[in-house]
């Protein structure tokens, strides 16, 4: 697997990072891994971060709408990584398939903030080192589904890891995930 999607933790994960999350994966190759956390929110509103780049709160659009400031994992917790439905130009960021878009723009949040539209803005992501995800899947800590705008935009957050394994025709006491002797 080298392609965009959603990485699911295994029920068995102990990782108090990523135990029960949905990862939306936009990079993964030979150099490493990169994604954002999309169950997990945080105690902002659109209206806090609005202020935080001197918009005015009147401004923003729903500006206090539950479960769009998420936390988008470990790794640099103050970076903003912005998922949205539709694409974004190839040197502002990542498209993925079935127009998912993420950029770090400020302009594109600034841009949705005042306009709305589909979006989650992610604080911090995951990362992965050349070669340790593909440890970690050999390991069942991770299963793969591809990314649907439904599940990703659509489906409410408490929903979104039962849904991405129902993707795979699983529930989580379906799963026991244990390591690939080679």
């Amino acid at each position: 697997m080298s392609r965009p999607g959603l990485l699911i933790a295994s029920p068995q994960m102990r990782d108090s990072n990523f135990a029960g999350t949905v990862v939306l994966l936009w990079h993964y190759d030979d150099e490493g891994a990169s994604g954002v956390v999309i169950n997990r929110s945080l105690d902002l509103s659109l209206g806090e971060i609005g202020e935080q780049i001197d918009l005015d709160s009147e401004q923003v659009v729903d500006a206090d709408e539950p479960d769009r400031v998420l936390w988008g994992g470990p790794v640099e917790p103050g970076a903003g990584f912005l998922v949205l439905r539709g694409g974004v130009p190839d040197d502002e960021g990542w498209n993925l398939p079935h127009q998912i878009g993420i950029t770090t723009s400020q302009t594109w949040l600034e841009r949705l903030l005042t306009g709305g539209g589909q979006f989650a803005l992610c604080l911090g992501y995951a990362g992965w080192a050349p070669g340790q995800l593909d440890r970690e899947i050999e390991t069942g800590s991770w299963l793969y589904t591809e990314a649907s705008p439904e599940l990703v935009f659509d489906a409410a957050l408490a929903e979104r890891y039962d849904k991405a394994l129902a993707a795979l025709g699983l529930v989580p006491s379906m799963i026991w995930m244990s390591p690939i002797d080679e």
